[in-house]
């Protein structure tokens, strides 16, 4: 990543609600990167990317319209890790070149400080692209009902979802800040408000 700006690397599992946690930093104006919106704009239709993927996984990962079926190619991949690392292959590069054109932006505009949002930051092995990681986690059960009612999903749907990731007890272990948001709203912000200040100390930010 670019040097300039601090880059704190914010990470965690399924429906642990990590978008709710970039949310208190966005309402104090600082960046956030979106590495799920990076890999939706890496797919858009004539990128490379897309191109490549179609390739790779044949033209019935489109739909009528030319648009990328996230559906049926998660279906392809859910169960095949060779198809999965293939896919991350592709994508990987591309938001990678997004993420630093935006670190880039973000450094020439004065920020200090940027989160780098990306639900698979560990698995990638791109730590070393981060300054810092927070990992946002949850308690088990409270994963599996947010999960549920999310996605409006059965138990067993649910629980097959979340044995497919990295266990959030071993995330837990790569962070320099674990942020559990196992409880309230206002519980996290508290616990947010404290982690932001000894980030900052006397910044503005």
């Amino acid at each position: 990543m670019p040097s300039g700006i601090r880059v704190i690397g914010l990470t965690g599992g399924i429906a642990v609600g990590k978008s709710s946690v970039a949310l208190f930093f966005e309402e104090r104006g600082i960046p956030v990167i979106d590495a799920d919106q990076l890999a939706r704009d890496a797919v858009l239709p004539g990128t490379p990317a897309l191109d490549q993927i179609v390739s790779h996984f044949g033209r019935e990962v489109l739909t009528h319209d030319g648009v990328l079926d996230r559906k049926r190619l998660g279906s392809l991949i859910f169960t095949d890790p060779e198809k999965r690392r293939e896919l991350e292959g592709i994508l990987h590069p591309e938001i990678r070149k997004q993420a630093e054109e935006l670190i880039v932006q973000a450094a020439a505009a004065g920020h200090q400080r940027l989160i780098y949002m990306a639900p698979l930051l560990i698995e990638a092995g791109a730590i070393d692209r981060v300054d810092d990681l927070w990992v946002v986690t949850v308690r088990p059960e409270i994963q599996l009902e947010r999960l549920m009612r999310r996605d409006g999903i059965s138990r067993e749907q649910a629980q097959r979802i979340v044995d497919s990731q990295m266990p959030l007890s071993e995330k837990e272990r790569y962070g320099t800040v674990v942020i559990d948001n196992s409880g309230t709203k206002e519980q996290t912000r508290m616990f947010l408000e404290t982690v932001w200040a000894r980030e900052t100390g006397s910044s503005n930010e």
